[in-house]
């Protein structure tokens, strides 16, 4: 997309992985995909970040389980024709041989076509299954004035939580990266934050000669995991051409103090449900009502949410379309859920059209789609009954996969 008075940026996002560890949410469906926030999917919070920043011309790289993803980029993201901007999803073609992608870097690889249709002077790379707001027009002004070959965005995060990340360290400069080490027990601190590391974001913005040149020499080496994170990022570090941007500097309009600066990877059942939670209290951490910097979504021809007799729901998210009869708290509900008379909700998420029925109990727990709990059953009451029938974290969030019933 050609930004009004500046370069162009191609969006490429990466919505190729499988989601094992969100089971049994991804067992029909791919991560990107999955609900989130009671109206929005995963991969609507990278559009709209893209979108808010006048990137407008954006690929989404799909591969495994990629219908109802596909469906929903086609049908919720329409852009201007007429202006020539897209967002199109992009199934692995197998352009390079009769092969899936074998990483990240291999899926942009066998993607090349796109760059050479666009010709843009610059890139972004971003994951499509975290949830935040950022606006990458700050990140892009960075890497522009520093004329880095690729710039990753990198949030701060304790020390002692590195070893669930990607950590870039960065040289005493404080903006080039030194090294980039996978999950390490024990890194480097950043310089004056003794606790404190950079984690990478999976977002990052490439000058377009740098990225072609660089998936190349990568794409022959037989030893290469061929990942972006993994790959084409410590090899321009060993060049010296990678810096990194401070998450933390990033100002989104409309943000509360409270939630700049949120980042979530929800790439577990604990992630998820925990991200979820953040959503609901009176202040939440994450914000969804931020008009100046919306998440668009497509809502659906639901009616609004109907309370009848006794039903109330506090500190919960109601979708439209829900019919509430019984009790709910600290809930996210998704459009066209019942919760019936006598019925208990509590800290869960209920994604479209799940069934409550009269008198049952539901505590922390993830139903998926199409899911009927029937009148006077439990979820979350008994432990051990709920381990031998369902899904449960390691945190212990129960999980039921889309139509699975509940005994």
């Amino acid at each position: 997309m050609v930004m009004r008075g500046g370069p162009s940026v191609l969006g490429i996002v990466l919505a190729g992985g499988e989601g094992k560890r969100l089971m049994p949410l991804t067992a029909d469906r791919a991560k990107p995909a999955v609900t989130f926030g009671g109206m929005y999917r995963l991969v609507d919070f990278v559009l709209s970040n893209l979108v808010n920043a006048d990137i407008l011309r954006i690929c989404v790289l799909t591969q495994y389980k990629s219908h109802s993803l596909d469906r929903h980029v086609t049908t919720t993201w329409r852009m201007s024709s007429l202006l020539g901007n897209y967002v199109t999803p992009v199934p692995a073609q197998q352009r390079l041989g009769p092969r899936w992608y074998s990483g990240s870097a291999d899926a942009i690889l066998q993607s090349l076509n796109l760059v050479h249709d666009e010709q843009p002077d610059f890139i972004a790379v971003f994951g499509a299954d975290h949830v935040y707001r950022m606006d990458p027009r700050q990140m892009l002004t960075q890497h522009i004035e520093s004329g880095a070959g690729v710039t990753v965005a990198g949030i701060r995060v304790p020390r002692a939580e590195a070893s669930a990340f990607g950590i870039i360290t960065p040289a005493r400069d404080g903006t080039r990266v030194e090294a980039f080490l996978e999950k390490p027990s024990d890194p480097p601190p950043l310089p004056g934050s003794p606790n404190q590391v950079f984690a990478s974001m999976g977002n990052y913005l490439f000058t377009t000669k740098t990225l072609v040149d660089a998936l190349k020499e990568d794409a022959e080496d037989d030893n290469s995991a061929h990942d972006m994170g993994g790959s084409i990022l410590p090899l321009l570090t060993e060049r010296g051409v990678a810096q990194v941007y401070d998450f933390d500097g990033n100002h989104v309009p409309g943000e509360t103090e409270r939630d700049h600066g949120y980042w979530r990877d929800v790439g577990t059942l604990d992630t998820y449900y925990d991200a979820h939670m953040d959503l609901v209290s009176d202040r939440p951490a994450f914000n969804l009502d931020n008009r100046r910097w919306p998440i668009y979504t497509h809502a659906g021809q639901l009616p609004p949410a109907r309370f009848c007799a006794a039903g109330i729901a506090s500190e919960s998210i109601v979708s439209p379309g829900c019919v509430i009869r019984g009790q709910v708290t600290r809930s996210v509900l998704s459009p066209g859920v019942s919760v019936e008379d006598g019925a208990v909700v509590q800290g869960s998420v209920l994604h479209d059209n799940v069934r409550i029925g009269r008198g049952a109990v539901v505590r922390g727990a993830v139903l998926d789609k199409n899911v009927e709990v029937p009148a006077g059953a439990t979820i979350g009451v008994n432990p051990g009954r709920d381990a031998e029938l369902y899904t449960v974290s390691k945190g212990g969030v129960i999980a039921l996969g889309k139509g699975q019933a509940v005994r």
